[in-house]
């Protein structure tokens, strides 16, 4: 059986975690591929809401084997606090596998993550600080801690040791903070050893025999593709690839295994910490799109910058993830504006431009070319066909796939669970 990608087609925060709860019943494996903590899954069961950061979607689907792949980096006191937390609330996480080849997070990474980002002052990227971007660049130098040297006290000893040599230096030189000591990082390190070492797995080889099996695996990205450090808006990116791409690295399954790619499109478009955005609406509309939208991020707490559906965006994501349909979530959200406006084009020093451009500097001065759909003001949280949904806003939903590139499977018409609308079944 193929395996499944399920990627952010904007800047994350599309809705992710509801479309893999979606597939928890039709799939065995759910796999987060990349990032840490640095994103932010919520998912609502009945009248239960879950905030997951770190664990893979699928861990609330009681059939479903959850996997940290190796491209993920982890922060241990993060990852045991969330497992107590969903176990204290009667979630079984006992199937959960850790890959040994995974990235640990340290308490000198989170440092050096902060204060650098405090040092760039206007020029900062907008990071959440949680140590993401110092760890990917560890594991980049080759002096990296795994999950694996949790369980040989003299590696991880000789690791942090030497990491700390050259941090601590920074530390106090550049930044004027104190030293790190190595001894209580190793100490704090070993005591997770034995709490981790349940999870422990060669994930490639159980995700290989898993599909060998005929076993659905679906491989779940943080973040979205304009995040993505190649693909995305650079410098104004998380550290790892979140595209389609990176869940061959991230997971250890090779691209002939992948059937099918689905991109996660939410029905306006919206996006925390800095960098160009060009359809932000600073206006009542945005803040309306705020409220209504819940747009407060689940990992950072910080409001979302909100602005109107850019389909430049849509159609870049199609082509460099490969998408074979899309989930258009938050469709609910825009019921009651009479003319909803879609970015369908950029205007670059006068010149109309379909495509996103390549130059960091052209899309930081592209100014949106809208054109205006004509809005709902029916509920539409109660639809369980396209067919039950109002003309205007099936209209828009064709227009949106149109100018995507992709069909549109699945359209999210409220928060809940079973508050969506399947067209096509994505397995």
């Amino acid at each position: 059986m193929p395996a499944l990608v399920l990627v952010g087609a904007q800047w994350g925060d599309e809705g992710k975690g509801k479309a893999t709860d979606l597939l928890g019943g039709s799939v065995d494996y759910v796999v987060r591929y990349q990032g840490g903590n640095n994103a932010g899954h919520t998912v609502v069961i009945g009248d239960q809401k879950y905030a997951l950061h770190l664990l893979p979607s699928g861990i609330l689907s009681p059939n479903v084997t959850p996997v940290i792949g190796n491209g993920v980096v982890i922060d241990p006191a993060v990852l045991l606090s969330e497992l107590a937390g969903l176990n204290d609330r009667g979630i079984d996480t006992s199937k959960l596998l850790i890959s040994g080849n995974a990235h640990l997070i340290t308490p000198y990474h989170r440092t050096l993550d902060k204060v650098t980002e405090r040092f760039l002052g206007k020029r900062r990227i907008g990071t959440t600080g949680r140590g993401i971007g110092p760890t990917y660049a560890d594991k980049i130098n080759r002096v990296g801690i795994r999950v694996q040297d949790l369980f040989d006290e003299s590696i991880l000893r000789q690791k942090i040791e030497a990491a700390l040599h050259d941090k601590n230096q920074v530390l106090v030189k550049l930044y004027n903070r104190r030293t790190i000591p190595a001894d209580l990082v190793v100490e704090e390190y070993l005591g997770y050893a034995e709490k981790i070492r349940p999870f422990l797995a060669d994930t490639t080889l159980v995700l290989d025999e898993a599909l060998k099996a005929n076993k659905v695996v679906l491989l779940e990205g943080g973040q979205g593709t304009l995040l993505d450090v190649d693909h995305g808006t650079y410098p104004f990116v998380t550290s790892s690839n979140p595209t389609a791409g990176g869940a061959c690295t991230g997971a250890g399954i090779g691209p002939t295994k992948i059937d099918r790619v689905i991109g996660i499109l939410k029905a306006y478009t919206t996006r925390v910490g800095s960098g160009p955005f060009p359809t932000e609406l600073l206006d009542a509309d945005g803040e309306a799109l705020r409220r209504i939208g819940g747009e407060r991020g689940v990992t950072t707490g910080r409001d979302r910058r909100c602005g109107w559906f850019d389909a430049v965006i849509a159609r870049y994501a199609t082509r460099v993830n490969g998408l074979t349909d899309f989930f258009l979530t938050k469709l609910d959200v825009l019921t009651g504006w009479e003319q909803i406006p879609v970015c369908v084009a950029y205007e670059i020093d006068g010149k109309r431009v379909e495509e996103l451009p390549y130059n960091q500097s052209d899309f930081h001065h592209a100014k949106p070319v809208y054109e205006t759909l004509p809005g709902w003001s029916e509920d539409i949280s109660k639809a369980k066909t396209f067919a039950e949904l109002p003309k205007n806003a099936q209209a828009y939903v064709k227009a949106l796939e149109e100018m995507s590139g992709a069909p549109i499977s699945a359209i999210g018409v409220g928060p809940g669970r079973d508050e969506t609308i399947q067209i096509n079944s994505f397995i």
